[in-house]
């Protein structure tokens, strides 16, 4: 009996951390976060100086061969002659 009046209480009581005080620990860590990156974007905001063109992503350089292979000319089979057979 007293181990179910103890499963009970602590039942009721992460029941009510669950409710009231998780979700306080959640705001926190959001607004951490969002702080986190608002330093970031203002750092990366003062690296730049006014009227300056900044690239962010620059593609790969293909290098096209024209040594791909040679061409293989094919025939068509018709597949109506081997379904009679």
């Amino acid at each position: 009996m007293k181990f179910l009046l103890i499963i009970l209480v602590v039942y009721y009581i992460l029941k009510l951390l669950s409710r009231y005080l998780f979700p306080i620990i959640i705001k926190k860590a959001v607004s951490n976060v969002q702080k986190n990156m608002n330093k970031q974007q203002a750092q990366q905001q003062d690296n730049t100086k006014v009227g300056e063109t900044t690239v962010d992503y620059t593609p790969k350089s293909t290098s096209s061969s024209k040594n791909v292979g040679e061409y293989v000319d094919f025939e068509e089979v018709d597949n109506n002659k081997s379904k009679e057979k």
